[in-house]
């Protein structure tokens, strides 16, 4: 299995760098369009490689993906934290509940009581 991950990730790499010298010419990014920039008086302009502009937005897809879900999931970690909670204040009570019934027994047979 792990050879075929390896074999898998060589040829992504392979594919991802010939994506990325088929698209090496430059292009100019702008932040905002000309009419808004001229304005506003603002105009923000960045030339990269056309290939870091695709990886740049499936990295930036990816990260958004990943906040999103984080945000979607947050609701079922609040329920497990307070279910962990819960469990701890059970198994507490249930120390202190035992401790009071063996108080007047052997402290052998508390002993062989807790471990079974």
């Amino acid at each position: 299995m792990r050879y075929i991950r390896f074999a898998f990730l060589g040829a992504l790499a392979v594919v991802l760098i010939a994506v990325a010298m088929a698209n090496r010419s430059m292009v100019e990014l702008q932040l905002l369009p000309d009419e808004l920039a001229s304005l506003l008086s603002f105009q923000q302009t960045l030339s990269l490689p056309l290939f870091l502009v695709f990886f740049g937005g499936i990295v930036f897809g990816l990260l958004i993906g990943f906040v999103w879900e984080w945000l979607r999931e947050h609701k079922h970690r609040a329920a497990a934290a307070e279910r962990k909670t819960e469990v701890r204040k059970l198994e507490r009570e249930l120390k202190k509940t035992q401790a009071e019934r063996d108080k007047d027994k052997d402290e052998v047979l508390a002993i062989l009581d807790q471990s079974a």
